[in-house]
């Protein structure tokens, strides 16, 4: 039951964030008690698989006409809608692939220019296709039952399958930041860490992105993403005779022998999977720190920053489906330049494990 969550969990951080002011950030859901947002350190049992539908809506605090009109070409976004495909599906016992496709639509899109003294605001309308193709592998490399502590390292590129030629109300190419996809080959290393005690489960992750140079020589910027989730389980059972729930090979499995030792332990610990409902509750912190984007080698002076989120969410599962919501609300937005800062944003959608 513990593995429906994983799936979007895991794709969470595939995602851009609010720090850049014009991506997506992550999304997760679940089964058992665990986070939303923040990637875990449990895997997928070998052959398990898990699929999600995730939507994430983030809106943001538009500039006015008057900062618009400010010297250094400021933008302004209303909103961001970004619904998800997710599937993980776990090749062995302690190493999992997930792999996420996105649907990026950005509405409001309004710059300002200075020209001959007189500042001018051009309405760019809004932007939408495919985006880029995420694949993150997840090692479990500890993985402790007594202790109920598990650690897991995450490896991924982002592959530049998604649009860069999408045009303004104008018929004019949007700059790369606003396209669907970035034209850029990207690199992902993190590492996370679950506690499981009793109904609470513990998680944290950190992740690197580094990003490459893609459409209109721009490089969006590194990113680095850091999350911390507390979960409990307020409703339903959180142990099968006193063992937490897990997504694949119960911690510890792997010293328990050959392969009848680890088929006769795996369906013993299914066959005590709880069946009724249950009711989790997660409160998460959310953050990610985002380098300036670069245009032919010259930095932007009105991008990046670092945005910290306070998300409050609950999870609601039954048996293989699980339906999550998540609302993250701001608790720093320190960004560079003139931005459009992030108001709010929220996570929901359903996931199923097979």
């Amino acid at each position: 039951m513990y593995r429906v969550f994983l799936v979007a969990a895991a794709g969470a951080m595939l995602l851009a964030s609010p720090a850049s002011a014009h991506h997506p950030s992550g999304a997760g859901s679940g089964g058992a008690a665990g986070p939303i947002v923040t990637v875990p350190g449990t895997t997928l049992d070998r052959g398990e698989s898990s699929a999600a539908v995730v939507f994430e809506y983030l809106r943001f605090n538009r500039l006015s006409d008057a900062q618009l009109g400010q010297p250094g070409h400021p933008h302004s976004i209303d909103a961001i809608l970004a619904p998800s495909l997710l599937y993980s599906y776990g090749i062995t016992h302690d190493l999992m692939l997930s792999l996420r496709l996105p649907y990026v639509r950005r509405t409001g899109l309004r710059e300002g220019h200075v020209h001959a003294g007189v500042p001018e605001i051009h309405e760019l309308g809004h932007s939408a296709g495919i985006g880029d193709v995420d694949v993150l592998g997840h090692y479990r490399f500890y993985n402790e039952r007594a202790a109920g502590l598990e650690a897991a390292l995450m490896l991924g590129i982002k592959a530049p399958t998604g649009s860069t030629h999408e045009k303004t109300s104008g018929g004019e190419r949007f700059e790369t930041e606003f396209q669907p996809g970035s034209g850029s080959w990207d690199g992902l290393f993190g590492l996370a860490l679950t506690k499981r005690a009793g109904a609470w489960s513990f998680d944290g992750n950190v992740l690197y992105v580094l990003a490459r140079e893609g459409a209109q020589s721009t490089d969006l910027g590194d990113r680095f993403q850091y999350n911390l989730a507390v979960s409990h389980r307020l409703i339903g059972a959180a142990h099968a005779h006193g063992r937490p729930m897990y997504a694949g090979a119960p911690p510890g499995m792997m010293h328990h022998g050959g392969p009848k030792a680890r088929r006769h332990d795996h369906a013993h610990e299914e066959a005590r999977a709880p069946r009724g409902p249950a009711l989790d509750l997660v409160l998460e912190l959310n953050g990610e720190w985002h380098a300036r984007q670069e245009v032919a080698g010259v930095k932007a002076p009105n991008s990046g920053g670092n945005v910290v989120m306070v998300s409050p969410g609950v999870r609601l599962s039954h048996g293989a489906l699980s339906a999550f919501l998540s609302v993250g609300i701001p608790i720093v937005n320190s960004m560079n330049g003139l931005q459009a800062e992030t108001d709010y944003r929220i996570l929901t959608g359903v996931a199923v494990s097979f």
